[in-house]
This record gives C-alpha cells, structure tokens and sequence, in this order.
C-alpha cells in the first residue's frame, strides 16, 4: 500500500518553511506564529531536493511481500492503474451509448451545428421541427446552406462533427467524442492525481471517483459542449502542474552541492536562473486557447491559471534561495509565462474559426466588407475577416449577458455543490406493457435521463472543500491551493452573471478538482503509512499509529463504497432506463429533483 497522507508528500512550499529559504528564513513570521493557536503545524522539513523535486510515494516493503507484488508489476502500475480505471470508464460510458434513440435537451442545437460545420465550414440554419426526420432518415434532410446565427465558439462542434463524421448523423455518432473526451478525462486525472500527490494509489482513487460520478458519466453520454471544455480544462491544469515540476528540476540542477552530498540553496542561482525553454507552458497555452474556442468561460480559467503557475514560480524560486522571490518572478518568469499562454491561446482560438473565416457564407462573416463595417476608421489596419469576426464575437457578448429568459431547470450557482436542482435531459412515461414497463404495473413507468451528480460524492465534496481550504491556509500546502484555484476558476465566475440563465450541468469543469479534493481528504483519513518511531527508535511502539491507519482506512472504504453504491442506484437515472414509477419517486431525494 502507497502512503496516502498529505503529511507523508513533500513538497509544501509555504512561507516560514524549511530552512532551505535563504537567510532569516529559518524563524516563522509573527502571523504565523500567532496562528497557532487556530490550529497552523508548520511544514515538515525534507531536503531541499525533495522540496524541489518531490520523490513519489513507493509501497512499503511490508505491502509488496504481503501482496506478493515485484518492483516491476508495481512500476507498470503507474500506467497500468490509470489506463485499467479509463478502461472501465470507457465501457461504462460507451455502453449502449446511442439510447435513448432521441434528440435531448440541448442536443438539438450542437448535433445539427456539428453536422452543418464538418460539411460547410459554418454552422447553417436548419429548419424547425426536423429532428425527429433526422432521427428517422437524417439522409433525408439537406445539410442548410444559408447560415445560421451561433453563441458559442466552434471547437466543441469540430470536436462532436468528428463522431458524427465517423458513425453517422444518428445518437450514436454525435454523442461518440464526447464519451471519447469523458473516458480521457478519467485516465488524464489518475494521472494528474499521481502527478500532485505523488501516490499511485491516490492518482487512480482520483480518477475512479471521477468515473463514478453521475454528472460527469451523464454529460459523457450528450452531446453538449461543457464536456469539451472540461477535458481542455483539466488537460491545461496537466500541462502546468507537469511545467512546476519540469522548471524545479532545472532550479535543482542549477543549484550548488555541499561537500555531503546535499542540496544547498544559492541566492544567485535562485534570482538569475532563466529557466528558457518551457514546453509544457506552451502546451498549456494551446489547451487553454482551445477551452475558450469551445465556451467562454474558459477565458475566466485562463486567467486563473496564470496567477496560478506564476505563483508556483514564485515558490519555486523562494525555495532555491531568492531573497526577493517575487521580484524575481517578475524580472525573470512573468514577460516568459505570459507570452507562453496568452499569445498562444489567441492564436488557437482564432485558428478554431478557420472554417468560418475561409468561406464566404458564414453568419456576419462579409459584415466589414459589405455591411455597416466597411466604412470603418480601422479597416486600414486589420483585415475584413478580422473586424467581422470582432463584430459577431461582441453581437454574441450581448446575447450572453442578456440572456435571462427563465427556464424550468435553471438553478443558482450557490445550490449546485449541493445539486440542488438538477436538469432533466429527457423523460417519458412508457404506459403498461410498453417500451420494457411491465404489464402489470400498478400505472405507468418512468423513463428519464438526469444531469446530476452522485449525491453522496457532491456531499462528500462540501467537506472536502472545506478541509482544502483549511489545509492550504493553516498547513500552506501548494496542492491544496491548485485544487481550491481550479475549483473557484470553474465555479466562481457564474456568481457574477446569477440574473443570467444558467445551470447545474455547467459545474462539469470543476467536477475533476472535486474529485481531487475528496482524494485529498481521504488521502488524510488514511493517514501516513510509515509511523514515526519510538524513543528507543522502534517503530509504532504502542501500535497507536497502527491502529489510527486502520480506523481511517476503515472509514475511508466505506466512504467510497457509498458513492459507487450510490452511482449504482442512480444508475436508471443516469443512462434512461425504464423503471415503475416508485422506484422512480424513491430516488427524488428532494423536492427540487423533480
């Protein structure tokens, strides 16, 4: 077994740390020592290599001879473990994957979108009422020529217009690359989670509760586009976590050797070090460009992330020894950081309209040529495609931050960690006899399909928030702190827009950094696997430690026994299947479900 406990993982860069800091750093600040008494326990102190660089979490001798498991099985298990829960994901997700046989809830506008884009080049205009001819014969109904007027960016449409591309013009083909996005977003968080806590075990629990979770399960079945922006999201939240590690290795590199072999920090290394190259920051930049070409909320997430990385630099260089970190961020990282992702971001996003700006037919796209923009005083410096695609992206503005039509499913952003009003994608009530209700049902059945998380994951995750943030302020620890910036980037952004039209399912991006908070808190209930020793220098001399690994690895299993039970339960709602009608009632926890 992998140690677990976040007191077990190095890596802690807080303030008042250890004394790899540069000089005067050995004594905490008065505001930390007055914390105290609120509960802060400084960070450990490793070496200053394992602050830079923290090793992974490697099974204790006693596990691997009771489990009878080679170094080498449990060195494939890095990427074994990871790909084997994506696995069951995928099945999951991709099991009969084109019911219901049905265009449902927002479907009817990126399906179409996605169909008219992979053939056009635009999104078209398409007749009313023509889904059920598309659900019947979708040869049957002419790809629009005429273009049709679109809110959203196009990369999530590309991304559903592959599937389609592939499998046909049917359920199964438009919903097939969102499944494909859903089952990557589980292996790339085992992944992630391996990354941040350094453990295997707590890498492939991330990515577990992540397959479990019904909201993410059930957004991996439609054809919407928040399920896109999601995987740019997390695959951006990748790129730099691999980018912090990547630029401390070069920090620890860089840095002198005492005549013992250790580490030591150097002043001038720390604040003149350029760090040059940095892919994975480029990377991140393209990830997050592409988020934004799917929805615009992830111009909030790119926002976060730089603030993000730029504090992990700060960090970093504190570490190796900068006096003044801060300015040496800013003198040395900042110009760098920035210029790795935004200017790479802009250039993804406005690639993503390739289609757009290379046809003629696109809705506004002669707009600078040959209507109100043509007389513009800046038609000298940018060119036609670039002022009419200005023109529709500040149209589309308006239309957002006006939109406050009420909808039957809309919710608040505060009731969503909650699921306090989930949306209802599709429903039918099959009568006796009908569509698998049995005959002799006392009356009819109910068939529906709900966007809603595993209740008991979502309310595992109000604790774990708080036990996140609890941690990153009292104990400073860093993955605490990317975990609650991930969260607030996806979640904080819609309190500013609460008179907009908005809903639950739009809590999909930070789904993944819920399930990485709830790793987190359980990863503390299980506790270190190594007890400290005794005086006399034996191990857990009165079994205490022992005992306190047993209770919590108790709780901990039960804990995530209950959420896949509960996934299990709420599977009916999950992929529409038909079932009576009490046991459908049994499962609308609260009034607001139904």
């Amino acid at each position: 077994m992998t140690s677990t406990a976040p007191e077990a993982l190095h890596g802690q860069d807080g303030p008042g740390g250890p004394a790899a800091g540069p000089p005067g750093a050995h004594e905490p600040p008065s505001w930390e020592r007055r914390l105290r008494r609120f509960g802060y326990v400084p960070p450990a102190v490793p070496g200053l290599r394992e602050r830079l660089v923290p090793p992974y979490v490697r099974a204790a001798p006693r596990s691997r001879g009771g489990l009878g498991l080679p170094p080498g099985l449990l060195r494939f298990l890095s990427w074994g473990g990871p790909l084997l829960v994506a696995l069951v994901a995928g099945l999951l997700r991709f099991w009969d994957l084109g019911s219901p046989h049905a265009v449902i809830f927002d479907e009817t506008y990126y399906a179409k979108d996605a169909w008219a884009l992979i053939h056009n080049g635009y999104e078209g205009a398409w007749p009313k009422d023509v889904d059920k001819t598309i659900l019947k014969d979708p040869g049957a109904v002419p790809i629009p020529v005429d273009p049709g007027y679109v809110v959203h960016p196009p990369v999530g449409k590309w991304v559903i217009g592959l599937g389609e591309w592939w499998f046909g013009f049917d359920p199964f083909g438009w919903r097939f690359m969102v499944a494909v996005c859903g089952t990557l977003s589980v292996l790339m968080l085992c992944r992630i989670g391996r990354r941040l806590f350094r453990s295997t075990f707590l890498g492939c629990l991330a990515g577990g509760l992540l397959a479990v979770d019904g909201l993410h399960f059930v957004m991996s079945r439609t054809a919407l586009l928040d399920q896109v922006l999601m995987l740019f999201v997390l695959a951006a939240f990748g790129c730099l976590l691999a980018d912090r590690d990547w630029a401390r290795r070069r920090l620890a590199a860089a840095l002198p050797v005492d005549a013992d072999g250790l580490l030591r920090p150097d002043a001038r290394v720390a604040e003149t070090l350029r760090l040059g190259w940095r892919p994975w920051r480029l990377a991140a930049g393209v990830a997050l460009g592409l988020a934004a070409a799917t929805k615009w909320n992830g111009l909030y997430v790119m926002a976060a992330f730089g603030l993000l990385t730029v504090a992990w630099d700060v960090g970093a260089r504190r570490v190796a020894g900068a006096h003044r970190p801060y300015a040496t961020v800013l003198k040395r990282d900042v110009l760098p950081a920035f210029v790795s992702t935004v200017p790479v971001a802009l250039a993804a996003y406005v690639a993503s309209w390739s289609g757009w700006i290379l046809s003629d037919k696109g809705y506004f796209r002669t707009w600078a040529s040959t209507g109100a923009g043509r007389d513009s005083s800046w038609s000298w410096l940018f060119p036609d495609w670039w002022r009419s695609l200005w023109h529709y992206e500040s149209e589309v503005y308006t239309f957002h931050v006006n939109l406050t039509s009420g909808h039957t499913y809309e919710s608040n952003p505060w009731s969503w960690i909650v699921l306090g009003r989930p949306v209802s994608y599709f429903y039918e009530s099959p009568a006796q006899g009908q569509d698998g209700c049995p005959a002799n049902a006392a009356e009819k059945c109910a068939r529906e399909v709900l966007a809603i998380g595993t209740p008991l994951l979502w309310w595992a995750a109000c604790f774990a928030l708080l036990y996140v943030l609890w941690r990153w302020f009292f104990r400073r620890d860093w993955r605490a702190g990317a975990i609650a910036c991930a969260v607030a980037a996806g979640w904080a952004p819609w309190f500013l827009y609460q008179e907009r039209t908005i809903f639950l399912f739009y809590a999909v991006v930070f789904v993944p950094f819920l399930c990485l908070a709830v790793t987190m808190m359980i990863g503390a209930m299980l506790g270190p696997a190594a007890p400290p020793p005794g005086p006399d220098g034996t191990p857990d001399p009165d079994g205490r430690a022992e005992r306190r690994r047993t209770i919590g690895a108790i709780g901990a299993g039960v804990l995530v026994l209950l959420i896949v039970w509960n996934f299990i339960y709420f599977w009916p709602l999950y992929t529409g299947q038909t079932i009576p009608m009490d046991q459908w009632r049994a499962r609308m926890w609260l009034d607001t479900w139904v």
